[in-house]
Order: structure tokens, then sequence, then C-alpha cells
């Protein structure tokens, strides 16, 4: 019996570190869709209100985060890896 794609994705799952604490999301998981799983903003504004992804298509730039130390990453456009470090604020 063949199991479908969606459980064969679900049942891989992929834990990234974010704000030093472990996230689990499924395979194919965009860092944006982890960190709004997590209940973590993105990055925080200048007035001080936290920021989330908006577009989820990298144009608005809300969901930088850096990523494995490279800063101002799009994470709508990335996907989670195992092992992954990703620090928002």
């Amino acid at each position: 019996m063949h199991r479908s794609i969606s459980a064969q994705i679900a049942n891989s799952a992929v834990t990234a570190t974010i704000n030093g604490s472990p996230v689990s999301v499924a395979q194919g998981t965009s860092v944006a869709a982890a960190l709004l799983q997590a209940g973590v903003a993105a990055r925080i504004s200048v007035s001080g209100e936290p920021r989330s992804p908006l577009c989820v298509m990298g144009v608005c730039m809300e969901c930088c985060a850096t990523v494995n130390g490279v800063q101002h990453v799009r994470t709508c456009q990335l996907m989670a890896q195992p092992g992954m470090e990703v620090v928002t604020g």
C-alpha cells in the first residue's frame, strides 16, 4: 500500500532552533511558517511592535531573520532544514 505524499511529508519532521528553542515542523515547511507555528515574531518594528510574515512571497521583508548567522534572510523563501539556527528580533 502506498502512502500519500502528504502522509510522507507529515512523517518527516525537521527540527530547527528558533531563538535557542528547538522547533519541529514537517519537511517542506518554510522557516516563516515555523516561526508562526512557534508563535515567534520575525522581527520587532522601530515602535516596538512584533512583526510577522505578510506577503509570503519575498516582497514585504516582514519575515526577515538571521539564519545560520546570515542576517536579513527572507524566511518565507527558505525551507526549514535540520539543525538550522534562526534568530529573530
